[in-house]
């Protein structure tokens, strides 16, 4: 949520509104916030140098041999899509199952599911509810995704065997989906898991947004928001919590984070890692933005979680 949006949005100051007047902004907000949008928004400026880099990794994911899965395929409002990319080697029993970002979808992690094929593993890249080729109006910020994601877990078991090694990861939301379904009773096969840049709690992430790029009051429209969100998608963003989540955690967990991060305040993965039971790592990565780690070095982020990846795997 940027600034600039607010003149889109039509949000004046709070105080020349009545009761009425700051209901219909918080419907807007939600609107804004929550509801799904059937394209990928154009990335930040920081970022826009990786731009070239970035379309080389999707034209790969659209060129690389791959397979449609789907969960609950004759349920229309339910029906979750992933794509499958097989390793090159048959034989491999190692799946990674990756977790994109806000207004994302499977194919905006391409970067890192070569990442991880070209380490010799299966990738799985689900489309979150209310993204991609997904069912779904409203975005859920990962709360009923972790429960996609523990059955995607039980998929790939079905689907690769008995003795598959599953490894989840998960970047921005996507690592917040991760930190969230560490809480899940999930199968035997899931090793460890890596998050980067999630946030530790919705309400948090929300109050954050609100205050430092809209410049509003949490308190008079976070309520309101949380009301919405309730009548729309039956839970509380209470309930959307990372840290409550990751208290449960029992596996082994690396967590990442820019150093410059202004969209997820590097405070939050403190929280997170404070939560996470061991074994556990943190890596915080210098002058990186919110989602930039991967890009300002490819090859040490993937010597970084090549190294957890080694250590914890087996």
């Amino acid at each position: 949520m940027k600034r600039k949006n607010l003149i889109g949005l039509g949000i004046v100051a709070p105080a020349v509104l009545g009761i009425s007047g700051i209901t219909a902004i918080s419907a807007r907000l939600y609107d804004y916030a929550f509801r799904r949008v059937d394209y990928v928004p154009e990335t930040s400026a920081d970022k826009q140098k990786y731009a070239d880099d970035y379309y080389d990794y999707v034209n790969w994911f659209h060129s690389v041999p791959s397979h449609q899965w789907t969960l609950h395929p004759s349920d229309l409002e339910n029906r979750v899509e992933a794509t499958f990319i097989p390793a090159a080697n048959p034989n491999a029993k190692t799946t990674v199952i990756i977790a994109h970002g806000y207004k994302g979808n499977g194919e905006t992690m391409s970067n890192y599911a070569k990442m991880f094929y070209d380490m010799g593993y299966n990738v799985l890249l689900p489309d979150d509810r209310a993204h991609g080729n997904s069912s779904g109006d409203y975005i859920n910020f990962g709360w009923i995704d972790r429960q996609d994601f523990a059955e995607w877990s039980h998929n790939v078991v079905n689907n690769i065997g008995e003795d598959s090694k599953i490894i989840m990861f998960g970047v921005s939301m996507g690592g917040a989906t991760i930190q969230m379904t560490s809480g899940e009773m999930l199968p035997p096969q899931v090793k460890l898991m890596i998050s980067d840049c999630g946030y530790s709690d919705l309400r948090s992430e929300l109050s954050y947004l609100l205050k430092n790029q809209f410049h509003l009051s949490p308190t008079i429209f976070v309520p309101i928001i949380n009301a919405i969100n309730h009548h729309r998608l039956g839970f509380s963003i209470d309930d959307v919590s990372s840290v409550k989540q990751l208290k449960k955690n029992t596996r082994p967990f690396l967590f990442i984070h820019g150093e410059k991060d202004v969209y997820v305040p590097t405070y939050m993965v403190d929280e997170c890692f404070e939560a996470c039971p061991e074994p556990k790592d943190i890596w915080i990565v210098p002058n990186a933005s919110h989602a930039e780690s991967f890009w300002i070095n490819p090859a040490a982020y993937k010597a970084k979680v090549t190294q957890f990846i080694k250590k914890y795997l087996n």
